[in-house]
């Protein structure tokens, strides 16, 4: 018996033994990555049995499409939690809660092993695709809906936000390349006051008073 179903991450009903080891790959796989996995040496790190994982997921294939639904399922839900908040946002502020769901205090293994599946699904790999749902134009829409909130038109919102999320990213890759916080938030300082000044550029003069 392997126990009651309970719902995972995502909502859907998987038994309570085989969450658990999806959980326990799922951190494994973030601190060691995806590369030259094999199933043998991934159970013996995560305290089961190379049959375990064949009757859980069946293949290696569809064991690395749960761990890539897992964490689309997480960019989701950071997603979800920057549209709960608080539309009415400096522009510096909307930028500065997307940086900080990625870069944060420290680049998260969670992070790595996002740009890892990412690639992948961008090379043709079936079971990585689903980490392409939303990736970009939900982060777009998401940002685009806040900029227009803070007083950026609308015509221009959704360049703009993919401009940041590009740049988000891009600075994040490099962090996690480089180590160099300093730099790379020098970096991003500097975007966020270009971009404040075009924004107040762009705006309408204010009438003049007599």
């Amino acid at each position: 018996m392997s126990g009651p179903e309970a719902p995972d991450e995502a909502g859907v009903k998987v038994s309570a033994a085989k969450q658990r080891l999806l959980d326990a790959v799922v951190d494994y796989v973030a601190r060691h990555g995806v590369a030259d996995i094999r199933l043998r040496q991934l159970a013996d790190a995560v305290g089961t049995s190379h049959r375990m994982l064949i009757h859980h997921f069946g293949s290696k294939e569809g064991l690395l499409a749960e761990v890539t639904r897992v964490i689309e399922q997480r960019e989701q839900e950071a997603l979800a939690r920057l549209r709960a908040d608080d539309d009415d946002l400096d522009v510096r502020e909307v930028v500065r809660r997307f940086w900080a769901r990625g870069g944060g205090e420290d680049p998260t293994a969670h992070e790595r092993l996002f740009f890892e599946l990412y690639s992948q699904a961008v090379q043709g790999r079936e079971w990585a695709r689903p980490i392409l749902d939303g990736a970009v134009d939900g982060w777009v829409e998401s940002l685009s809906r806040s900029l227009v909130a803070a007083g950026v038109a609308e015509a221009t919102a959704q360049l703009d936000a993919r401009l940041a999320v590009a740049v988000v990213r891009g600075l994040l890759l490099d962090l996690l390349a480089t180590g160099d916080r300093e730099g790379v938030e020098a970096a991003l300082a500097r975007y966020e006051d270009l971009y404040r000044r075009a924004v107040d550029g762009a705006r309408p003069a204010a009438p003049r008073t007599r």
